[in-house]
Order: structure tokens, then sequence, then C-alpha cells
């Protein structure tokens, strides 16, 4: 079985949740290159935010520890063939085509394009994606 981290489950990693670890050493989990793409938006925004001037050491400390984690793990693309599943799946799920949720989409159409499951905590939006398998690490370290 093939497992894709969700942003959120990155992000957890990144903080040492010791389910998440314990599971990522387990299973190899891979990430997409949407994931890829949140991360770096956080970071872009919390740096250039006036607020954390004082703790622009520790922001780009933490940058450099995504950077270095996703050195080891494998980067999965949007393909034409997960981007041809999205299409479908906007199209015949209009209720999938809010704003909030494309990213989450994008994820999905990687991961049923190689037949992954996403590892997520946010439930609420993958489930509404028909046949795509989802779990979540945080609550339990046995798959």
């Amino acid at each position: 079985m093939r497992y894709l981290l969700d942003t959120d489950h990155v992000s957890r990693l990144l903080y040492n949740h010791p389910n998440i670890i314990i599971n990522a050493k387990r299973y190899r989990p891979a990430v997409s290159i949407i994931t890829v793409q949140e991360l770096f938006n956080g970071w872009v925004s919390r740096a250039n935010d006036p607020k954390v001037v004082d703790r622009l050491p520790a922001v780009y400390s933490k940058l450099t520890t995504t950077v270095k984690y996703l050195q080891t793990v494998e980067i999965l693309d949007f393909t034409p063939d997960a981007d041809r599943i999205l299409k479908q799946l906007l199209k015949d799920y209009p209720e999938l085509r809010k704003n909030r949720v494309q990213k989450d989409m994008r994820i999905a159409g990687i991961a049923l394009s190689i037949g992954a499951t996403v590892v997520t905590c946010n439930q609420r939006d993958f489930e509404q994606v028909p046949e795509l398998k989802i779990v979540d690490w945080t609550i339990d370290s046995r798959f």
C-alpha cells in the first residue's frame, strides 16, 4: 500500500508527532507537489509577516527543517492523469469545486491516479471523494 501525506500530517511530522513518526518510518510515505506548494506558501507568508520580525531566525530555521525533510521523501508530481481525475471529480461532484478544498482535491487526484491512501486529519473534505482511501495517523500508530 502506498501512502500520501496531506499537508497537515507533514506539519505534524515536522513537529515530532510520535504516531506519525512511527508510521512514516514504517511505510515511507510520499508527499505531493501540492503539499510542497502549501508548505512553502505558509513559510513565505510567515517570513514576510511584519509581526514575526523579532522571530525571523526561528521562522527560517523551521523553513530549513522543512526543506531538509522534503529532500528525504518522494515528491509526487501533478500528472496529466491526476489532472484528468481531478477534472472528472469536479464535473461529477460540484460540491468539490469550493475554493477552500481545491488543493485537497488536487491531492486526491494524485492519490487516485496511483492508488494511494491519503494520510490526513481532514476527514471532512477528503471523505467527499468517492473511492478515495483515507487514514489519520494522529489517532493510532497501528495500521
